[in-house]
């Protein structure tokens, strides 16, 4: 054999070893864990000296930290530009509420892109963006979903919660309940690549923790306080703060159960948070909290892990956000993204990689309720135009818009441009007073997904009736007291055909006996009230006083009344009483509506 052949035959060897190890590099499974209402100064890692999140802090120290990320100033939003890379206002996200939190159709997500590439796809706690299918997670790219599909939820103990279209009964912790599901989902698909998605729904109100997280916080001196301590409420703070330790212990249970199969060195494991804090609380200094779109109402923890591939204990300086994840990892992960609609991200990747790339600087835009601000690698400009030195002073405490009238006029000038883009040069949108319901008909009647559950905050109340609360997510009907009475659902009929309706419902004994009449067109169906079913409001759930406009909750019974045929097409089903013998008819919390052909 000549030394020429031995050579040709020596590197094709080692190619052909380069292709197999390429080939057989094994997909990486990805865990997103997002925190609800967390502000960046609630973790030990990040300063706060009186709180103990040492599996949370493990992910900064075992990967890689993105120092300056930015989220929306509330939750749906977040969501929305996480599942999308886009800007939110783009996918029709505009509240948090009333039909206002669904993501456009035509709006391709980041499951999807895992989904389509062979993972198997699990969602297990908050979604927040569309409760009826096809805005569903199991019609966005989840091929399981187990959780609550509205932002606020009221029952943090032994829960009602969605199992992929159906509510059931849970026991105990609604996070330790959600956290157990992507635990069993990860054991059953531990085999093949999967992309596990854990939307936390703490620290976000009611004020409730389990006991032993509370015990250790209740009396506990508060030292490091709010910005603006004279509007803190420390036991608002001690409630947080034991909410975001009992959600550390189970973003511990999941690292452990990663660690256990063996999958934690080709896990990329994702945490952030969906906004700022949900009260005055301390968080380093920044400026604003939750619904603010200052420093402090939209700066976020962001942590990345992959042991196998990223550096640990990196951090990455450049700012970036949520609209970067989807480009990020489905990079990382290498799987095509769906959808040909410009993305607003960008792929962090090489930054992650602590590789040195050409970075421009780069604009990233905050926006909610009507205000707009902006932020550059340096610089701020906030809502009413002035303009702040992030690097000399991170809690926007001195304009510089006079002394530095150039970038501040830069800075406008693409808030102007921005708006011009995101709402047609209109002004941003602002919520719509009294919680008007959104515009968009409620779709019902997919065969895939036969059960559309029409939920009190996305009807409509006529006349005496109103929600329970003034918060809407989680509220139920209640003052239904004339025959004048109407609550509407706008539904766009997917299927001609029969449904079987259930309305949760409760009713004193006293009251029992109300004709009602649920129609949609010609189409109408009739029964009576009962039995009577009053229950208790479960005030004994929460750790500190509600706070006003939420719910108190209780426990709802169903009322069979029936089966209505529904024509295709759009049309408001419209439910009144015909007879009301009592003082009032009852307290609706859903309709449900199940096509049964």
């Amino acid at each position: 054999m000549t030394s020429s052949f031995r050579f040709s035959v020596m590197c094709g060897l080692v190619l052909n070893a380069a292709v197999t190890a390429v080939a057989a590099d094994p997909s990486p499974n990805v865990v997103v864990f997002l925190a609800d209402d967390a502000g960046w100064g609630d973790y030990r890692c990040n300063g706060n000296r009186q709180v103990a999140t040492p599996h949370i802090d493990s992910l900064a120290q075992e990967g890689v930290t993105l120092d300056r990320f930015y989220v929306c100033p509330v939750c749906s939003p977040t969501r929305a530009e996480f599942l999308t890379g886009r800007y939110h206002p783009r996918g029709g996200v505009r509240g948090v509420s009333v039909g206002m939190e669904r993501l456009n159709l035509d709006e391709r997500t980041v499951a999807e892109a895992f989904h389509e590439a062979g993972y198997a796809t699990g969602a297990f706690g908050k979604w927040h963006n569309g409760s009826q299918w096809p805005y569903h997670p199991m019609a966005r790219g989840f091929d399981e979903y187990f959780g609550h599909s509205a932002g606020h939820w009221g029952e943090y103990f032994d829960a009602p919660l969605e199992d992929a279209g159906r509510m059931v009964r849970t026991e105990g912790y609604i996070v330790d309940v959600c956290t157990d599901r992507a635990l069993d989902f990860i054991d059953r698909n531990q085999s093949r690549p999967f992309f596990c998605y854990i939307p936390f729904t703490t620290p976000h109100s009611p004020w409730a923790a389990p006991a032993p997280d509370w015990l250790r916080f209740k009396d506990r001196p508060i030292a490091q306080r709010a910005t603006s301590s004279e509007e803190e409420n420390v036991d608002e703070t001690r409630c947080a703060l034991a909410m975001i330790e009992n959600q550390d212990a189970n973003v511990g249970r999941v690292l452990a159960r990663l660690d256990d199969l063996h999958l934690a060195g080709n896990t990329i494991v994702v945490y952030f948070s969906d906004n700022g804090p949900n009260s005055n609380r301390w968080n380093g200094g920044l400026k604003g909290r939750k619904g603010g779109t200052d420093e402090g109402g939209v700066r976020s923890t962001c942590f990345i892990r992959w042991p196998d591939k990223l550096p640990a204990g990196h951090a990455v300086g450049q700012i970036a956000g949520a609209i970067d994840l989807l480009p990020t990892l489905t990079s990382l992960a290498s799987v095509k993204r769906i959808g040909d609609k410009p993305l607003d991200g960008r792929d962090l990747s090489p930054l992650l990689r602590g590789q040195s790339p050409y970075w421009p600087d780069r604009m990233i835009f905050s926006t909610w309720n009507g205000k707009v601000s902006v932020r550059n690698q340096r610089y701020r400009l906030d809502h009413q135009g002035r303009l702040f030195d992030m690097v000399a002073d991170p809690g926007q405490s001195t304009p510089i818009e006079s002394r530095e009238p150039a970038i501040a006029q830069q800075l406008q000038a693409a808030v102007v441009a921005w708006n011009a883009e995101m709402f047609g040069g209109a002004e941003p949108a602002r919520r719509p007073p009294g919680n008007a319901v959104d515009p968009r008909p409620i779709p019902v009647g997919y065969r895939e997904f036969p059960i559309t559950m029409l939920p009190a905050r996305d009807g409509e109340p006529q006349g005496s009736i109103r929600r329970s609360a003034a918060a809407p997510n989680c509220s139920y009907f209640v003052n239904w007291t004339s025959t004048d009475d109407r609550m509407i659902w706008l539904l766009d009929v997917h299927t001609a055909g029969r449904y079987d309706v259930v309305i949760d419902y409760t009713c004193p004994e006293t009251d029992v006996g109300s004709l009602i009449e649920l129609s949609l067109g010609n189409d109408r169906l009739t029964g009576r009230v009962g039995p009577g079913w009053d229950p208790p409001l479960n005030t004994n759930q929460d750790t500190l006083p509600r706070p006003p406009g939420e719910s108190q909750m209780k426990e709802f019974r169903p009322l069979n009344l029936g089966e209505l045929h529904l024509e295709q097409g759009v049309a408001p089903l419209t439910l009144r009483a015909l007879e009301i013998p009592g003082k009032s008819v009852m307290d609706v919390r859903r309709v449900t509506l199940m096509l049964v052909e």
